[in-house]
């Protein structure tokens, strides 16, 4: 394992890299403890807010350009500024089954699943766990 080709990217890629590991770390935390206390809706905000960090920074990001600048994890990212606010609204609303189904859904899909395609033969993640 080798952090240079992380440590040497752009801002971007670290702010999205490493708001993206804590999203991580906090949301397992949040998935294993108990649900509706004041800790889990804190807990809760925090995961909101690096999921919005992951999300945004990932707009100056541009290696892989399929339409302009852009690329189809950007639509990943409006996916999950669309889908934050409504998966909170529904904990405010006490819509407890659709805020659990979102939340998940956002951990599991625009969390795991997409960073492992990070690992993928030529993106950084992959040159910091295998090397180049």
């Amino acid at each position: 394992m080798n952090l240079a080709p992380l440590l040497d990217a752009s801002p971007a890629i670290r702010l999205h890299a490493f708001a993206a590991f804590a999203a991580l770390g906090v949301g397992i935390v949040q998935m294993a403890a108990p649900k509706g206390t004041f800790p889990h809706r804190g807990v809760g905000w925090v995961w909101g807010a690096l999921m919005a960090t992951v999300a945004i920074s990932s707009f100056w990001i541009h290696e892989m350009r399929w339409f302009g600048p852009f690329g189809p994890i950007h639509l990943l990212s409006l996916y999950v500024l669309g889908a934050l606010p409504i998966a909170l609204l529904s904990a405010h609303r006490h819509a407890v089954q659709r805020h659990r189904d979102a939340m998940r859904g956002l951990f599991m899909g625009a969390l795991v699943l997409a960073g492992l395609f990070t690992f993928w033969p030529g993106r950084i993640m992959h040159q910091v766990l295998f090397g180049s």
